[in-house]
């Protein structure tokens, strides 16, 4: 069974504490964090684990400011071309929600060579790149609580509509933070995702 170790890598100044496990010889999973969490948190969710045993490769940062990264002015979409360029991957599905949505929608834009899929859980932002929503990947999984409270679900909506070929799943009944609320759901819906784009190419 991989272990998963815990590295700094320093970007532009900047020491960025990452959970990671694999070789990257594979296209990996690349974690941000929502607001109120930090990388531990896919840790202690199971999700980094269950990525492992179902073979993929996985990386989980903390944002400057979060868990046990100190505050630096770097930009997120630096600190993710940094963490790129150092473990030597060509591109990742990249998982992003709440806060970090912005950020997954934002980097995808202006990187989409570095996207193999993008996943966007609650994601905030999504009104403010409206004009841009056509442009992120056919590749995306929009997931969404029934009841989210903090993005309202007609974001969801609305990525869906804009996204050619994106999927969208909601989860009954729950709130904002919806794969904390349902992990084994989040599991299978993000591991189902994932093999689906591996079996399309």
């Amino acid at each position: 069974m991989q272990s998963i170790e815990n590295k700094t890598i320093t970007i532009d100044g900047a020491p960025i504490n990452i959970l990671m496990a694999g070789d990257f010889s594979t296209t990996p999973f690349l974690f941000l964090h929502g607001k109120a969490f930090q990388a531990e948190t896919w840790k202690e969710l199971g999700t980094l684990q269950a990525a492992i045993e179902a073979g993929y490769s996985i990386l989980a940062l903390d944002l400057p400011g979060f868990g046990k990264g100190p505050e630096s002015s770097v930009s997120p979409e630096a600190i993710i071309n940094g963490v790129i360029e150092a473990t030597g991957i060509k591109s990742a599905f990249l998982i992003a929600q709440s806060m970090s949505g912005r950020i997954g929608i934002e980097f995808s834009l202006a990187n989409p060579e570095k996207i193999s899929g993008l996943v966007l859980i609650g994601a905030v932002g999504v009104e403010e790149n409206r004009d841009q929503l056509h442009n992120l990947p056919t590749k995306t999984l929009i997931i969404w609580g029934e009841i989210d409270q903090i993005s309202d679900p007609s974001n969801a909506q609305l990525l869906h509509e804009k996204i050619r070929g994106s999927e969208l799943v909601i989860f009954p009944g729950a709130k904002h933070p919806c794969y904390l609320e349902q992990p084994e759901f989040w599991h299978q819906t993000l591991l189902s995702f994932a093999k689906n784009i591996a079996n399309s190419k």
